[in-house]
């Protein structure tokens, strides 16, 4: 499928033929045509149901563009396809076309919209006129529930519009009911949405959107991978204002003197904004990492590869006995979302605080205290993640999640270990050693000696697949034994590694560890001549785990209380 081709279209052509008379007539023609006659049923019932899907499949075959293929559940078999062409469902009658582009590295997305073709959207302007009459009505609903300020805003927008059915005054937009329609999705988009990004945001596939200046908007998507969107910012003027209206948006305006922004959306999404172009280069851009509702559990990592059974079960033993645990690794690699997963094995009855820049974890404990750093203009109220982690040693937790180590909070964080706390969090560095030195350097500066307090570094990575896809997988777990004072060097123990050539896991440290055959046997009173019986634990629980797995008991909920009943039961203890 041509990209040149595509974009010339919507270019040259703003009218599609869905939007000349009403409805009816528009569907009576439709049914007839010999494109619908060819559609499978699933899509017939589409385009019946949403006129604007059935614009654009007919500006494709005027391109002469192929029909794609409708898709109303996406899943891994999609997966690094060649080639691709389909239509899925999103959202409020939204639609997304996925394809191939000639020439193109990556495959497009393009969201089709109630408002698709550009007549609604000329109207939306006068619309936008005529809301200044109103202005009382939209300032009594300021502080409200959102639902209350779209109802308002559907209500008004009735006011402004007349369908002719009703009789109003010559000052009101004469529109047709579909053309009303459309007018409220593009209110609700606009004025509580995301505007021309928020079908992106609506679309549970996608893991990141990202707008590095002037041109299209990238996304991380999680079957399709890397992708260009339809949706791009063609000047600098109108990429600014977008900016600026998404920041706003969040509570947290940029200026030219505040030109950096990191907050959270309302679905708990984490979005970074980046205003002009002196600290820019390429001027504004941003950056959303979508929130996942239900986290992914260690079985949801397992089918996807990221680990292993029998390193999940490591892993549980290693937390169940409170072991001091990094999950480090470079930008994207998952380290977040591993740190979410393994919370699962920290023991039922714990106490846990986490701490956070932005809130991302999801910790399935209910007792479960979640703290956020506070950041202020001018600093004078400002609650930092030190600040934090030093009252959270006050509150007696049986463990501490801290989100991300990057400053003097991980000196604070050690002493924590030091005084028998039990802590886990996120680091960036790609390898155990990069971590040591990144920790023991400015501005962390935590003493040498302290560093193996800290006993598990699980090392993640975004890699190439032997396949030619990419995937998250663990690198390595490792235990750190010692610091040699002689030597001026740090031991530690690769117990796990993935095997890039197989994609596969290896085991090297199979009756080889130090702190599983040791401390962890210790704390759990195993006599000193039954200590190597951990390893038939290991493979028990692994055991245990796949089953659950085939059971398809991979919910991240459904599996904490499925492991909550059975340490109740001495089962996973």
């Amino acid at each position: 499928m041509s990209l040149k081709n595509v974009f010339r279209f919507r270019e040259s052509n703003s009218t599609p033929k869905g939007n000349s008379g009403s409805a009816a007539q528009d569907r009576a023609g439709m049914v007839s045509a010999p494109l619908f006659q060819s559609l499978p049923q699933d899509m017939q019932e589409q385009v019946f149901l949403n006129l604007h899907l059935w614009s654009y499949l007919e500006n494709l075959q005027s391109n002469g563009l192929d029909i794609p293929e409708f898709v109303s559940r996406l899943n891994k078999s999609f997966k690094g396809n060649a080639s691709n062409n389909l239509i899925y469902p999103v959202a409020n009658k939204v639609f997304v076309h996925i394809y191939t582009a000639e020439g193109e590295a990556r495959d497009v997305y393009a969201p089709i919209e109630p408002s698709y073709g550009g007549v609604t959207a000329r109207l939306m302007e006068d619309v936008d006129q005529k809301l200044i009459d109103h202005v009382s009505e939209l300032q009594s609903v300021v502080g409200e529930e959102q639902e209350k300020r779209i109802e308002v805003l559907t209500s008004i927008l009735e006011k402004i519009c007349d369908t002719g059915r009703n009789g109003k005054s010559r000052s009101t937009l004469k529109v047709t009911p579909e053309q009303l329609d459309e007018l409220k999705y593009l209110m609700i988009r606009d004025k509580e949405g995301m505007g021309a990004i928020q079908p992106l945001v609506s679309d549970p596939y996608i893991e990141d959107v990202s707008c590095s200046g002037v041109g299209a908007v990238f996304i991380e998507h999680k079957i399709f991978g890397g992708l260009t969107s339809s949706i791009t910012f063609n000047t600098t003027e109108v990429l600014d204002q977008f900016v600026i209206k998404l920041s706003e948006k969040i509570g947290r305006p940029v200026t030219v003197r505040n030109p950096i922004v990191d907050s959270t959306l309302p679905d708990g999404s984490r979005i970074n904004i980046v205003y002009g172009d002196d600290v820019s280069k390429r001027g504004s851009n941003f950056t959303i990492r979508k929130f996942q509702a239900t986290p992914f559990s260690i079985l949801d990592l397992v089918n996807s590869g990221t680990l292993s059974f029998e390193m999940a079960s490591y892993l549980s033993l290693m937390l169940g006995a409170g072991m001091n645990t990094f999950v480090s690794g470079e930008t994207a690699s998952g380290k977040t979302t591993m740190l979410n997963a393994i919370s699962t094995f920290i023991p039922p009855a714990s106490k846990i605080v986490s701490i956070e820049d932005t809130p991302e974890l999801q910790v399935p404990h209910p007792n479960w205290t979640r703290e956020v750093v506070r950041n202020t203009v001018d600093g004078s109220s400002s609650v930092t993640m030190f600040d934090l982690l030093r009252a959270a040693l006050r509150q007696r937790p049986n463990e501490i999640i801290i989100g991300e180590i990057r400053g003097e909070e991980g000196a604070i964080a050690f002493q924590a270990m030091q005084t028998g706390h039990s802590c886990m969090a996120t680091f960036h560095a790609s390898s155990v050693e990069r971590l040591i030195q990144r920790m023991t350097g400015h501005p962390i500066n935590v003493p040498k000696t302290y560093v193996d307090n800290l006993n598990l570094v699980i090392i993640m990575s975004a890699v190439r697949l032997p396949d030619g896809s990419t995937g998250r997988r663990i690198l390595s777990i490792n235990e750190v034994i010692e610091y040699d004072t002689e030597t001026d060097s740090f031991g530690f123990i690769e117990v796990f590694r993935w095997d890039a050539a197989t994609d596969t896991f290896e085991y090297p440290g199979f009756m080889n560890t130090n702190l599983l055959e040791n401390v962890v046997t210790e704390r759990r009173g195993m006599p000193p001549l039954e200590h190597r019986q951990i390893y038939t634990m290991l493979e028990e629980r692994a055991t245990i785990l796949r089953n659950l797995a085939e059971q398809d008991i991979t919910n991240f909920y459904e599996l904490h209380n499925v492991i909550t009943q059975a340490n109740r039961e001495g089962l996973f203890r």
